[in-house]
This record gives structure tokens, sequence and C-alpha cells, in this order.
């Protein structure tokens, strides 16, 4: 019996961009009496049905995005014996998919870490359960990857998450809902300790996957002074320290070693964060600006977020730190009109926004706007394919509509089209050299020459093409793209590096015996 570890995707890149945690977290998890997963990462190359045998154990990790292709690796599985399990957000959202159209044996619920190896010891002593239930395990009970499975030459950058769950509320995403409010943090040493190994196996950027890097804010801390919450101020006060002792400890890590990670518009008021941040080599984030108006920020439950001029300064003020930002934006929003196009690229431009990315309005499973949307349908619900629209993930692409939600004024196809034209005016040459400015090096500009571009062949010519043809044109050129790309990236190991945080330990010890 062996265990298989699948990460679904349609289109493979040979190359990838970021690791995908879960994958090197769930062979981490996997007892060691059993052998070391096969890991197979379809963005990379397709699962080898050969590979998988009868009595083997085949465990399939869904999104809403790549669903589909996931449910029809099940079934491949299955056929051929093996024993399929499902977890991820869209199989804890819809168990009831995975068994009926993916085949499933078994779905597993929520966070894998602490559940993965119970359900493996369940189906090899015979008595496994069809539903699993992994909750929301502690940050102390979140498991380091299985770096050693990765290799060097097939991610360009690695992936440690600090903190899972965001106590925003934002109505076009899900994490608050699946992950919770309350934030889980990691502590800081295991954090680091991870990382290091990482660069010892020649990774120097690494991608912190977290929900929200800063998930408390001065205004949340203020609020709750104002209430006369002490116990909530004294949390909230407790978690932002350990923000900072994180920060403070990747500082300590070799000066090579770039971060990136994703943060709310907020914390472009907190320049002491800015600066922390900084310091500890965290150089990038994505932050979701959504929209230009403050008409779209309501619409979106994200009136935090600042609008117009305002927004601009707030997003230099990430630059001006040091912190270069990929701003990410919603189009489709009910109160977008023809002209919210150019004003957002202009937006983008004034704010020497690093990098953009610029999405469809979807309704995504387990969000506000996708049960407004859903509720909003009726008992008459448009059908494709004989499959209700309010399950589009279950539609085969070249057939699934790109907008969901009718606009008041503009139809999916001038939505989709408007779109695609900010992304090829964001991502012409001529305006992605002049970004590449800040690269302090020529080598540095290239790779962000070369990084640009397949970032948008992946997630725009790939993402919203209805063209198959150019789909599939899209897929090449990423592949292409992704050899240099990946060269740029890599870094020379260190396998002899020390955790910083290792080498402090015994002091700290001898301090705490003397006292």
């Amino acid at each position: 019996m062996r265990v298989h570890l699948v990460n679904p995707s349609d289109s493979s890149f040979g190359i990838g961009v970021i690791t995908p945690r879960w994958l090197y977290v769930l062979a981490a998890a996997t007892p060691a009496k059993y052998g070391d997963p096969i890991i197979v990462d379809e963005t990379l190359e397709h699962l080898n049905l050969d590979d998988v045998r009868s009595g083997d154990i085949v465990g399939i990790g869904i999104h809403t995005g790549n669903a589909l292709r996931g449910m029809q690796v099940g079934r491949n599985c299955r056929e051929r014996g093996a024993t399929v399990v499902y977890g991820g957000i869209h199989a804890t959202l819809y168990p009831g998919e995975a068994l009926e159209f993916g085949a499933a044996h078994i779905v597993v619920k929520g966070d894998g870490d602490v559940v993965w190896g119970q359900v493996i010891q369940d189906i090899v002593d015979g008595c496994a359960k069809q539903i699993y239930d992994g909750g929301r395990v502690s940050g102390k009970q979140f498991l380091p990857a299985r770096w050693d499975l990765a290799g060097r030459n097939k991610y360009m950058w690695a992936s440690v998450q600090t903190v899972r769950g965001c106590p925003k509320h934002c109505s076009f995403c899900s994490v608050w809902r699946t992950d919770g409010q309350k934030p889980r943090q990691r502590e800081a040493d295991i954090v680091v300790d991870e990382i290091v190994q990482l660069r010892r196996l020649g990774y120097r950027f690494i991608a912190l996957a977290d929900d929200n890097f800063y998930p408390v804010t001065n205004t949340d801390i203020l609020l709750a002074e104002r209430q006369g919450n002490a116990a909530r101020v004294a949390e909230l006060k407790a978690i932002r320290e350990e923000r900072f002792d994180l920060m403070a400890k990747l500082a300590m890590l070799p000066k090579d070693m770039v971060f990136f990670t994703q943060i709310t518009m907020e914390a472009g008021e907190d320049t002491e964060f800015l600066v922390a941040m900084k310091k500890a080599h965290i150089l990038g984030a994505l932050v979701g600006v959504e929209s230009v108006t403050e008409e779209g920020l309501k619409a979106v439950f994200k009136d935090f977020n600042k609008a117009g001029a305002s927004l601009a300064e707030r997003l230099k003020t990430f630059r001006a730190h040091g912190v270069h930002v990929l701003g990410s934006f919603i189009f489709g929003l009910p109160t977008d009109r023809a002209d919210s196009f150019a004003a957002t690229a202009a937006l983008a431009k004034a704010a020497d926004l690093t990098f953009a990315q610029f999405v469809m309005m979807t309704p995504f499973p387990g969000t506000v706007d996708f049960d407004r949307w859903e509720k909003g349908l009726g008992a008459d619900v448009p059908k494709v394919d004989g499959i209700p629209i309010s399950r589009y993930w279950l539609i085969p692409h070249e057939v699934r509509p790109k907008m969901f939600i009718p606009h008041p004024t503009m139809s999916s196809e001038d939505l989709r089209e408007r779109t695609q034209g900010v992304w090829d005016q964001f991502y012409a040459l001529k305006e992605v050299w002049q970004r590449s400015k800040c690269a302090p090096t020529l080598r540095g500009r290239l790779a962000f020459l070369f990084i640009s571009k397949l970032y948008r062949q992946m997630y725009a010519n790939t993402g919203i093409s209805t063209d198959s043809a150019r789909r599939q044109r899209a897929t090449r050129m990423a592949r292409w793209l992704a050899i240099p790309c990946r060269k740029l990236f890599a870094a020379k190991p260190m396998p002899e590096l020390q955790s910083p945080v290792t080498i402090l330990r015994p002091a700290a010890s001898l301090v705490s015996i003397g006292d």
C-alpha cells in the first residue's frame, strides 16, 4: 500500500511559481511506517495513472477552481482500485459532491494536520468512516512541511504559513467563514526553523501563505480600549506582539532572503508595522484593493479601505517603506461603469503598484456573495449541459460562463473584454520594463520582466480567455517563460545554515537558570 497526494490542475506549466504547501504538510502528517507519500502536483505535470495501484490511498485536495479536475482524478483512481480521499476547502463545503461526482470513499473536512494520520490508519484497519472533521487546529498543532520531498528545481518560491484565519468579513471571501475570524498563529521559532530548512535547500524567496499577515490593527485596539474591554485589549496586543516577535526573528535570517505575504490595506496606516516588515525582509504583499470607488467598497463589505486619491496615497505608503504591492482589483461589481476600467488602470499606475491582478467578480462558495446570488436565482435555476449554474464549477471549462452575476449596464462578454484590456495595458512590455527599475541589478530587472509576463500568461490569458486555443497557447508560453524564471529565482543551497533561534535558545535557558 502506498499513499499518493494529488494537487489537481487542468493546466500544467512544468515549473511552479509557489509550492502548494498543503501537499507537503500532509506528507508530514502521513505516518512514517507507511513510507514517504508520492506527491503529484498537476500544475507541474499530470498524474500518471499507471503509478496508482489497487490498494493504494489517494488523497486529493480541491478548491472551487480545480474541483472538476480533482473529481475526474478521483474517479480514475477509484477505477484502478485505490481508496480515494478528498480534502480541502471545497470538500469541506460540499462533501456530498466529492462522494457523488468524485467517487470518494472518504471526505475530510477542515484542517488535515492532525486527522490525516488517523484517516490512513483507519483505512488500513478496515474501519474508516465516510466523513471526518479535522476542525480548526490551534497554531501549536500546525505541522512543518516535508520540504525534503519538494526538490530544488520544481518551484521558484517556497511557502510557509504563520497564521490561519482573518478577522475581516469581506463579502467575496470565504476564509473568515471556513478558517474562522480568530487568528491562529504558529510559534515564531517553529516558523523560522522551517524557513531555515528551505534556505538550506536553496530557496531564498518565500511566500508567507497567510490569510492575513496583519490580523490586528491599531483601530481594533483603540476600539476595544474605548469599550473598556480590558481582556480584549490584552488579547489583541498579545497577537500584535507575536507578529513583531516573528518579524524580529525573520530579520536575523540571511540578508538575501525575500518574503512575500498577504495583508489588508489598513497596514498602510501602521508605519511601525511596515518598518518591521522591511527589516524582516518582507518586501512584497498582496493587498486587496478591490475597487477604486467608495460605492464599490461598500458593495463588498470592505469600506475600511480608502478610495480615490487617498487610496493611491495609502498604497504609496507601502512602497515608501520598502514593501512592494501586488494590488488586487475586482471587476463586475454592480457599481462598476464603463469608465471604471480606465480609472482602475490609472490608479494602479499612480499608486506605483509593482504588480496587479484584475479578476472578474465570481461568487465563490462559502461567501456572502455566493449566498446572495444563489438565493436570488430562485427555483428556476438556469442550466448548462444539464448542470445548474449555481454549481458552475461542475460545468466543463469550454462551455462555462465567465460571469454569473448579471451586471446592470454591461454584458458578460463586455466585462471580460474590458478586464482583459486592463491586463494587457498594465503588463505591456514598456510598462513592465519601466516598473522593473525597482530591482537594483540587471539580473533583478530581467527576473521582474519574466515573472511579470509569466504572471499575466498564467492568470489572465489562461484564466479569463474564452477561446480554448488561446488558453492552450498561453499555457505553452507560460511553460517557456517558467524556465528562465526559475533559474533567475534560484539560489545556492546553504546546507550548513544554522537557525538563529536555535542558537539563541541555550543562552535563553542559561539566563533562566541564573535568575
